[in-house]
């Protein structure tokens, strides 16, 4: 995680424990929070009542959370801490700048990003508990939320935890962490610093494949690198790329280093061992994109929602809806194809209007909350 990531971490888990060391201390902050239009939650010794629980921290949770606080549902959301090694604000706080979200022509931090979008569901009056959900149950009405330290009671949840792109580690993989290594060549191949350039990808499924052919828009030419003799991406994705006469496979290896043409540098290459041989040798590239697949969080969940094959959440075609009547799934959690912020962004509007709607029909929608 980078260094940004862990300071608004910090700083955040920083103002929860101020607000709740002392109970005049936290009516102090709620006082200080409520003339500055903040409503961030102190947990407190009893369950927490309300019409919508938000589990995540993300693009998808802060929209949803907007549209159910407009609605004057009096959402509370979960930003989790630290939650699968990510600082609340989720894999928007690993990247620096984000150039392709509408509304900012000079781009703008991801870390920034995310803290506008926190900033806007406190203002519509969402409650925020910087703590992680460790279990949950959706067998009864109301549905439980828990994390260690407070329990939530809700009518509906909208479950937006995302997915965590799958790394590896290995010498100079975290010191060129957005300095030339990434994990996401849709978010990031079109940088300048990547732009007629060498670049390699790490993998050999479709992504891998679809990958390696949009860097061939920037890159002057791709590497893949596989550690195995044959890819296991469908036939038609293998053919594409071994088409493409920009694309150049280098089999039966493994990154071992990167490294930088001078100190404090940007990548200016890699070590590739070939896993048969045992030989070392040296390649040459600007950019190393890891196509390796992404690990969504619903671990946490317990098997009361029905997933698919790799652990996304299934929903409904055209919804939100998951197998649970009341909980519903928005953003990477349950979307494996596009994996964008502004995707997110938009599962994150349909979670909360379908919640609305949901809320409606049961007749809660008007209930009071606690």
């Amino acid at each position: 995680m980078s260094l940004c990531s862990r300071i608004f971490a910090l700083l955040r888990k920083s103002r929860t424990l101020a607000t709740s060391t002392t109970t005049a201390v936290a009516a102090t902050a709620s006082a200080t929070a409520s003339a500055n239009g903040m409503q961030e939650a102190v947990a407190a010794p009893g369950p927490l009542r309300t019409r919508v629980c938000i589990i995540g921290s993300g693009p998808a949770a802060h929209t949803a959370a907007v549209y159910a606080a407009r609605a004057e549902l009096n959402p509370v959301l979960f930003e989790g801490w630290l939650a699968n090694d990510i600082a609340a604000g989720g894999q928007l706080t690993t990247t620096t700048d984000v150039e392709n979200y509408p509304g900012f022509p000079e781009g703008i931090l991801g870390a920034e990003l995310m803290d506008r979008c926190r900033a806007q569901s406190i203002r519509f009056g969402t409650k925020i508990l910087t703590e992680t959900v460790t279990s949950v149950d959706f067998s009864a009405r109301p549905f439980r939320v828990a994390s260690d330290d407070t329990v939530v009671h809700a009518d509906s949840v909208v479950v937006a935890t995302g997915a965590v792109a799958r790394r590896l580690h290995f010498a100079g993989s975290d010191a060129f962490w957005n300095r030339g290594i990434s994990a996401c060549a849709v978010c990031d191949g079109a940088a300048p610093i990547f732009r007629n350039k060498p670049i390699a990808v790490v993998g050999g499924g479709d992504s891998a494949m679809e990958e390696a052919n949009f860097l061939t828009k920037y890159g002057s030419r791709v590497f893949i690198i596989h550690r195995r003799n044959a890819f296991r991406a469908s036939k038609i994705m293998q053919s594409r790329a071994l088409s493409n006469p920009k694309i150049q496979v280098v089999w039966d290896s493994e990154v071992v280093e990167a490294y930088s043409g001078v100190e404090g540098g940007p990548l200016a290459g890699v070590k590739v061992k070939n896993v048969v041989t045992g030989e070392v040798s040296d390649l040459q590239v600007a950019g190393l994109f890891f196509a390796i697949g992404h690990e969504p969080a619903t671990k946490f969940l317990g098997g009361q929602l029905e997933l698919d094959s790799d652990g996304y959440v299934v929903t409904k075609p055209g919804s939100t809806h998951t197998s649970v009547n009341g909980v519903f799934a928005a953003g990477d959690v349950q979307d494996k194809k596009y994996r964008q912020a502004i995707t997110a962004a938009g599962s994150g509007c349909m979670a909360a209007l379908d919640a609305e709607h949901y809320l409606q029909e049961v007749g809660a929608h008007d209930g009071k909350t606690d």
